[in-house]
């Protein structure tokens, strides 16, 4: 532990850390982005008032270190880490809460070590493990919820250019990824740079990382509960694929949050946390 920051230490010596919040039962947490450190979860919406948060900083984000090998950014090469970090914790099997690219790792992570996972609870998740891809037009198509938005007629065509391939990403379309376009989630998107390995980003989801078939038939013998938890504004993955995602796992439930995005917790944080409460008491 450096500065009551704890530290522990993956099978290839790369020191990673974790960051411990609230109380009551732990919930590890594996952040997306991909490869942005775990402080833009913040307190989930004050789950940590109801839970005991350990919110993991991936290899070369956050306060972990940059491994020696940056091969080791690729997904699948980082789920050993998680069953190392479980292990260091101390836990014979977990509750673990996954967002957007992390919830790839999670299911990775869950088809390799399933009689580790207690419940799983996968947050407007990228389901590129399971071999389902992101199509344009189901993004444009919750874009175009937003029509009503006083930033829509500046911001729509920038998004469209981008997802076409016509342009780079812009600023100007960020109000899509959130259900209110408010100061906290302005100020949620301006810390997104700071907090971003964007190199090891880029080989995240690296050819070879995901075994599709493979990874749905060892999920698919899953017993451990499962919640996809999808925004009703959000592209992707949009509430139909968070459904696909569902019917992926034997136990798994689909809850959509009306008005909500990719960042549910921040668009209306009392009904996530009333929610994702609900599923992990049972």
């Amino acid at each position: 532990m450096i500065d009551g920051m704890p530290i522990f230490t993956a099978s290839d010596g790369t020191r990673l850390a974790y960051h411990l919040r609230g109380r009551g039962e732990p919930l590890a947490v594996v952040p997306g982005g991909p490869m942005r450190a775990s402080e833009y979860l913040g307190e989930l919406g004050g789950l940590a008032a109801h839970r005991r948060l350990a919110l993991l900083d991936l290899r070369g984000t956050g306060d972990s270190e940059a491994p020696a090998d940056p091969a080791t950014y690729r997904c699948d090469r980082m789920v050993e880490d998680l069953e190392v970090w479980r292990d260091h914790m101390g836990l014979e099997h977990m509750d673990l809460l996954a967002h957007s690219a992390g919830a790839a790792l999670a299911m990775l992570y869950a088809a390799r070590h399933p009689q580790r996972i207690r419940r799983l609870v996968l947050v407007t998740p990228n389901p590129s493990a399971l071999g389902l891809r992101a199509v344009a037009e189901d993004r444009l198509a919750a874009a175009r919820l937003r029509a009503d938005e006083p930033w829509f007629g500046r911001a729509f065509p920038a998004f469209r250019a981008w997802l076409t391939g016509e342009a780079d990403f812009d600023d100007v379309f960020l109000p899509f990824f959130h259900g209110r376009w408010d100061d906290t989630a302005r100020a949620h998107a301006d810390a997104e740079l700071r907090q971003t390995n964007e190199e090891a980003g880029e080989r995240y989801f690296a050819e070879g990382a995901f075994t599709p078939d493979a990874t749905r038939k060892a999920l698919a013998a899953l017993t451990a509960p499962v919640l996809v938890y999808a925004g009703a504004l959000d592209g992707w993955p949009s509430p139909a694929v968070a459904r696909r995602t569902a019917e992926a796992f034997r136990h798994a439930e689909c809850a959509v949050q009306p008005g909500a995005a990719h960042y549910p917790w921040l668009d209306a944080p009392e009904r996530f946390v009333g929610r994702t409460l609900a599923f992990l008491d049972r």
